[in-house]
């Protein structure tokens, strides 16, 4: 191996090159997600939508749960402070499940 300032040249080539094949593969895969949103909108699916249900899909249950009681909080600071008759968090009180407070408290 070539030793360029301490780096092996080869190395570096063989993780640059790699490299640069997986942006190819990246770029063609993000093209046949393209394709599949077009032909989904194409028959009437709101494709904004189906890009939300994919983010919540991705995320684990406490984090979707968690995410689900922030938004209702900010939803009703901004509308005027009403809170709803259950707590953001699904109790009458607004604590979580375990007890302990909420972001509106």
């Amino acid at each position: 191996m070539v030793q360029a300032g301490g780096i092996a040249g080869e190395q570096l080539r063989g993780f640059i090159e790699r490299i640069e094949r997986l942006e190819e593969e990246k770029k063609g895969i993000a093209e046949d997600i393209k394709e599949v949103y077009a032909q989904a909108k194409a028959i009437g699916f709101d494709t904004k939508v189906m890009r939300k249900v994919i983010s919540i899909r991705k995320m684990d249950r406490d984090e979707r749960q968690e995410q689900e009681a922030l938004l209702d909080v900010y939803l009703h600071a901004i509308e005027g402070g009403q809170q709803p008759a259950e707590g953001p968090a699904g109790t009458p009180d607004g604590t979580a499940p375990d007890g302990s407070a909420t972001a509106a408290q």
